[in-house]
């Protein structure tokens, strides 16, 4: 049996400690658990709130003359010009999907329907549900407080209630009643039948905005407001309800594995556990333990990181005592530094995302539940994967699984807090980018595998080794973390049109940029706002000293980034048919 990890002389337990046969999650986890998704949640519904009123206060005030809010009365007298006794009768009916009553009795209904299913309560599916509506209803009244915006001048076929027209109540709520019924639908029935029903149900809340817009109700924006408020609600209670924190439900739906009786007969020694306290709670850490013992690790040695060692120390002190298996439990960073130690080595290592971006974990399509990752990951194969190696002036060599870069991106991750990703999430970068975007342009020299010297400018170099960040969006669709390369992005919009340009360029996901065209001196010039380069190795030399990171990390600022590819340099577990 391989070796058994030592503990530290004088037994530090700040770093190192033996964890007992796991159970089921303590009732003060289970708190905390709750106290998290409700403190997420409390944060997430006051942004919603402030979004939604600014935008309200935009399109009623200085926006309210532009293309196209110019026209919006337009629109409405178009339809008012088009009614029929059978539209207006189709309208009623669809309108009525979004009333008050209608929305609050479904809701209710299904919600006991969910409570009363025999032997199988669903919790999380009723509290999804309830909160969604609820809580898109109790940011609609905060909005009509703040933004008062008249009904549009045209014959209203329905008796006009004394909130502001902005945004569209019976949108949103609809949104939020039917869009939730779809992703229940959708993720949770079964039969061929599901998919029919799921987009049903999504078509409810765009019947419902046209027929408020049909019947002389709102403008054009007001029901676009309406959908915007109910699916932000969805999402924020989605987060903190059904994917979020799931790691007591989860471990009691995960399966054992389908040859977990043979397993348990064929035990694999001790999987060695390094986890971000900041990340992984103790339930967490119960549902790795009973996920391992499923797949045939006798026991599971729990190791945590540091403020000193976020993860490297410990995973090179498992490798080098011969751990079979290393199962990190953190965000970016922690996978960052597991990788750093585990390279060019054949220990396998088990992803398990805790943290706010989990970029290697969404490249590589494992669940974003801790429980379902560990078991997937467990069931599945050993995979080799590419790293990239990065260095320069104050920067030691270091290797990273996803992207490092220097400009906007790591300006960003220098700016946002670890409370803030604490307590919103992902959208804490959001909000950090938009306050960055004016950061002055950076000078630079790129040499690539050899080739003559180009000059740039640039708000962003983002070298990746996979493609797409929180979101789902897609910065550099050719990464692949398999493929033996790296790819090289450099962002350089210049004002408005330029950013727009450059979002049009993102969203497109061009896998290659246009022929840079040459200067007169010979030089090559840049080929537009966004472009991209694949190579082995590059070096990047910035006129003067920029912000950097790895992995989401800051590192030390300064002039020069090298990067390099490290083909198949990493063993990661893989769900069976992943990358």
């Amino acid at each position: 049996m391989p070796a058994v990890i030592p503990e530290r002389p004088g037994g530090d337990s700040a770093t190192t400690r033996v964890r007992p046969a796991a159970g089921h999650p303590s009732r003060a986890g289970l708190a905390r658990t709750v106290r998290r998704a409700a403190l997420h949640i409390a944060a997430l519904t006051a942004v919603q709130t402030a979004l939604m009123i600014g935008l309200g206060l935009l399109i009623t005030g200085p926006a309210h003359g532009l293309w196209p809010l110019a026209h919006e009365d337009a629109v409405d007298e178009r339809l008012e010009a088009i009614r029929t006794p059978a539209l207006t009768g189709i309208s009623f009916v669809a309108s009525e999907a979004g009333n008050t009553l209608t929305v609050i009795t479904i809701t209710v209904v299904v919600c006991l329907g969910l409570v009363l299913i025999p032997h199988r309560t669903r919790w999380r599916e009723t509290l999804f549900l309830s909160i969604g509506v609820a809580l898109q209803s109790l940011v609609f009244l905060f909005i009509t407080l703040a933004v008062d915006r008249n009904r549009p001048e045209v014959d209203r076929l329905d008796a006009s209630p004394p909130t502001s027209s902005y945004t569209s109540g019976h949108t949103g709520a609809a949104t939020a009643l039917y869009a939730a019924l779809a992703v229940l639908v959708l993720s949770r029935a079964r039969g061929p039948w599901r998919r029919i029903a799921g987009y049903a149900l999504l078509l409810v809340p765009l019947l419902v905005a046209a027929a408020r817009l049909y019947r002389g109700m709102h403008h054009p924006t007001d029901v676009m407001g309406g959908i915007l408020n109910g699916s932000l609600s969805l999402l924020i209670v989605g987060r903190a309800v059904l994917t979020r924190d799931t790691q007591d439900d989860d471990a009691a739906n995960v399966p054992a594995a389908p040859d977990a009786s043979a397993r348990a007969g064929q035990r694999r020694g001790t999987a060695v556990v390094v986890y971000n306290p900041l990340s992984a709670d103790e339930a967490l850490l119960d549902t790795v333990r009973q996920g391992l013992s499923r797949h045939g690790y006798a026991d599971a040695r729990l190791v945590a990181t540091t403020a000193d060692d976020p993860g490297r120390g410990q995973c090179a002190a498992a490798r080098d005592a011969g751990a079979p298996l290393i199962v990190v439990c953190g965000g970016d960073g922690t996978v960052q530094a597991a990788a750093d130690a585990l390279a060019d080595s054949d220990v396998p290592l088990v992803v398990v995302p805790c943290g706010t971006g989990n970029l290697l974990a969404r490249n590589l399509h494992l669940p974003l539940s801790p429980a379902k990752a560990l078991d997937s990951a467990l069931a599945g194969t050993a995979h080799r994967l590419d790293l990239g190696r990065v260095e320069g002036d104050g920067i030691p060599a270091t290797h990273f699984a996803a992207m490092s870069g220097a400009g906007l991106d790591a300006s960003v991750m220098e700016s946002t807090g670890s409370r803030a990703k604490a307590v919103i999430g992902w959208l804490a970068y959001a909000l950090a980018v938009i306050r960055k975007m004016r950061s002055p342009r950076m000078e630079l020299t790129l040499r690539l595998d050899g080739e003559p010297a180009l000059r740039r400018t640039a708000r962003m170099v983002l070298i990746a080794n996979v493609g797409t960040i929180q979101g789902g969006v897609c910065l550099v669709p050719a990464a692949r973390p398999d493929d033996g390369l790296l790819n090289l992005l450099i962002l350089d919009p210049h004002g408005l049109r330029g950013w727009l340009r450059a979002l049009n360029t993102l969203a497109r996901k061009t896998t290659s940029s246009p022929a840079p065209e040459n200067k007169p001196d010979g030089t090559s010039a840049p080929a537009g706002p966004v472009e991209y380069f694949d190579f082995r190795q590059a070096e990047v030399e910035f006129d003067a000293p920029q912000p950097r990171e790895a992995d989401g990390d800051p590192v030390a600022a300064g002039r020069v980034l090298r990067a390099e590819i490290r083909p198949g340099a990493l063993t990661v577990m893989l769900p069976s048919g992943g990358n």
